[in-house]
């Protein structure tokens, strides 16, 4: 026979919370990280006394500031609306807590380039030495130090090694 539940009391603490909120907000689309709002924060997180932009207050009901910084060219306010939603969701199901107040401040942007714009830089700068060489292979004195190829022409030409 299943026992029955006695009412009690549960305690959650400030650094469980912080997490639950560090975790919903890291999860969420287009947030890159978090910013330190003051200066003194930011001393506090290099000497390892604080995490970045978490403000928790407890006063009256769960109050939070959020610092943040999201990617550009992603609509900031639709990143607000996720952070609000997902934070507010994760407050709710883990520990059952309503938030009162919950600013978002928005610190700034970040860009990050994606994997498809890296591919195009790295094949630029590849087009680049291959026309470099091609223009060498075509200027060279052809002195038997070192061998090029020129991967477009498929053709080996050999030229001195240039001091660098």
């Amino acid at each position: 026979m299943p026992e029955r539940s006695v009412a009690g009391k549960s305690i959650v603490t400030r650094r469980a919370v912080v997490d639950i909120v560090r975790t919903a907000v890291q999860s969420s689309y287009g947030v890159t990280g978090f910013a330190d709002p003051s200066l003194g924060r930011r001393v506090l997180r290099w000497v390892g006394l604080d995490r970045p932009g978490i403000r928790l207050s407890t006063a009256g009901g769960l109050n939070l500031d959020l610092y943040i910084t999201v990617a550009f060219g992603v609509p900031v306010a639709e990143v607000a609306r996720q952070v609000d939603s997902a934070v507010r969701y994760s407050l709710r199901h883990y520990i059952g807590a309503e938030i009162l107040n919950l600013a978002i401040h928005v610190d700034g942007l970040r860009y990050q380039p994606t994997s498809l714009e890296r591919a195009e830089a790295i094949e630029r700068t590849e087009g680049a030495d291959r026309a470099d060489a091609a223009h060498e292979h075509t200027q060279g004195n052809g002195g038997p130090d070192s061998t090029t190829t020129n991967a477009a022409e498929g053709e080996t030409a050999s030229r001195k090694r240039k001091p660098r």
